[in-house]
């Protein structure tokens, strides 16, 4: 069971910055998953929502800001809003990554930066997963490449989203915690999709998790990966 950390260690640090992401790398985590937006002047900003409010010092949505402006705005421990090209150069292949597709427009864009990084540097295709609630997005990634894992995000039950992966031809499909069940899960693993749990931050979710044989979990508490072993 793989474990991933929540927009880096969300539970410990600042969500979706740098130093977020730091502190899941030092924990040895299987993965990381980030959140993605893209700014007015095109650039991959990594953040959850679509407005400044709730994370940081600023106000307003992303996507009126230029990069240039979002620099000047931090979040309340002082950590700046980080570039997709910032996480990927920090992280540079060291575990998988899976990139959050929020904002809208956010498709073609993540490609390129991507492509990027596989032509250039240790990243490869295979250490990406690609997800998203905004399906038509994947759907639009689906028609732009067929190197990328998607990951199709679900507030509702594995059931209800099989049909979504089936036409995309996904790689995995990630439910709530809170809505999933082991026939959910022995159910998605019969046709072929592996299953990415999310937000599971407590101990007694993991063992539930692994018990039910799940390829993966995503944790605001990268630190459990350290203690799977012994869950």
């Amino acid at each position: 069971m793989k474990i991933f950390g929540h927009r880096g260690a969300a539970g410990l640090i600042a969500e979706n910055t740098l130093e977020s992401v730091e502190i899941a790398l030092l924990h040895n985590v299987d993965g990381i998953e980030i959140d993605i937006h893209c700014c007015k002047t095109g650039e991959l900003v990594v953040i959850h929502d679509e407005t400044l409010d709730r994370t940081t010092n600023g106000k307003g949505n992303v996507k009126d800001y230029s990069l240039e402006d979002l620099k000047q705005y931090s979040t309340q421990e002082g950590y700046a809003i980080p570039t997709l090209d910032q996480v990927l150069d920090l992280i540079d292949g060291q575990c998988l990554l899976n990139i959050e597709l929020k904002g809208k427009d956010t498709v073609i864009p993540t490609i390129k930066v991507l492509e990027k990084y596989i032509r250039n540097t240790n990243w490869e295709y295979n250490d990406f997963i690609i997800s998203s609630f905004d399906h038509e997005q994947l759907f639009e990634l689906k028609k732009s490449t067929s190197h990328f894992k998607i990951g199709v995000l679900t507030e509702k039950s594995v059931v209800e989203a099989l049909p979504i992966a089936k036409k995309l031809d996904a790689f995995s499909i990630h439910p709530s915690i809170e809505i999933l069940t082991r026939d959910q899960v022995d159910l998605a693993r019969e046709v072929g999709f592996d299953v990415y749990v999310w937000t599971v931050n407590d101990k007694e979710l993991i063992k539930k998790s692994k018990f039910w044989k799940v390829e993966g979990i995503i944790t605001d508490f990268p630190n459990f990966v350290t203690e799977k072993r012994s869950i």
